[in-house]
């Protein structure tokens, strides 16, 4: 058995070369779904990789800080609807992304402020007030959410000569890439190690030369940051928005994913949002069942994985590991 050295190669998803060349086959298979896979799941594969960058997100807030948040449905109508109307704007993807994120990083970090005082289910009544609060404000300020037509986003165009869902799923992979890079790389630097002191003892944590106020602070505004980026692909893929799209129900949809996928885990975060994507869609054909069938999905994987998905994958990296001396 292979002795772990470092924090860094402790959080490493694979670490041998063998497991190393099945993930790249894996991620390559993924890059080229389109031309392989049935189509009718390019659309949700899209909807998995939009939806894992939100709940990664949320997994370094709840997870790795330990501060519970239900008011993600207001970061995410903040970024989708900043990104909206700068692409009816004419502002070019790239930049309305990036805004969309920034504008929902600032807005997370102010609503931040209360975690300085407030801990656990008070925390969580607060960004719930917040999520609530903001589904008011753009369901009633027509400026703002379109009024009862909505607010339409112009479509994406494609490139290199790639049909419009191909090239989305494409797009919609390469950026969750990187932001699924940019959490393994946090989590695993000192600003991970801070979230993770923060959520296991203020006081230890402040006596060991952490900063509370800034590793709080800075939990809330990267969290929603990746959130906003989420609301504002989902805007893109919908091409339509209006105030009912996020309500509590969204924020309980992370909240299943994170919790499903497995805290403290950015591997888990991607399994627990293909679960909440995939699992309704594959129960589609019962109709009123689905939600009944959801729910005894989700019961089933805390029943038999009180860990969530990344508990499986954890268990099989140890047996790999100590085999042959199980």
């Amino acid at each position: 058995m292979d002795l772990v050295e470092t924090y860094r190669e402790e959080l490493r998803f694979v670490r041998k070369p063998i497991p190393r060349a099945l993930l790249l086959l894996l991620l390559l298979a993924l890059l080229l779904l389109p031309w392989w896979g049935p189509r009718a799941w390019l659309s949700r594969g899209s909807l998995v990789w939009l939806f894992a960058i939100g709940v990664i997100g949320q997994n370094l807030l709840i997870g790795y800080a330990g501060l519970v948040s239900f008011g993600q449905a207001g970061f995410l109508a903040v970024g989708a609807y900043t990104f909206g109307h700068l692409r009816i704007a004419g502002v070019p993807f790239p930049l309305a992304l990036a805004a969309a994120g920034g504008a929902a990083g600032l807005v997370g970090w102010l609503v931040g402020f209360p975690s300085l005082r407030l801990k656990g289910p008070y925390l969580a009544i607060a960004t719930l007030g917040f999520g609530t609060a903001t589904y008011q404000i753009f369901a009633n300020v027509e400026k703002l959410s379109g009024g009862r037509q909505g607010l339409g986003i112009p479509a994406l165009e494609p490139l290199f000569g790639l049909s419009r869902d191909v090239y989305v799923y494409l797009v919609y992979y390469l950026i969750f890439l990187l932001f699924t890079g940019a959490a393994y790389n946090l989590v695993s630097s000192y600003v991970g190690r801070s979230l993770v002191a923060v959520r296991d003892s203020d006081i230890a944590a402040e006596a060991m030369g952490v900063n509370l106020t800034r590793t709080k602070l800075l939990a809330f505004g990267i969290s929603s940051f990746y959130t906003g980026v989420h609301g504002a692909l989902m805007a893109q893929y919908l091409g339509h928005l209006e105030p009912q799209s996020f309500n509590i129900a969204e924020s309980l949809n992370f909240f299943v994913a994170v919790i499903v996928g497995g805290l403290a885990s950015v591997e888990g975060s991607v399994m627990g949002a293909a679960f909440t994507v995939l699992v309704p869609a594959l129960f589609g054909d019962f109709r009123w069942a689905v939600p009944v069938l959801f729910g005894a999905a989700i019961l089933g994987v805390l029943i038999f994985e009180p860990l969530g998905l990344s508990g499986i994958w954890l268990k099989a990296r140890l047996y790999f590991r100590m085999w042959p001396f199980r």
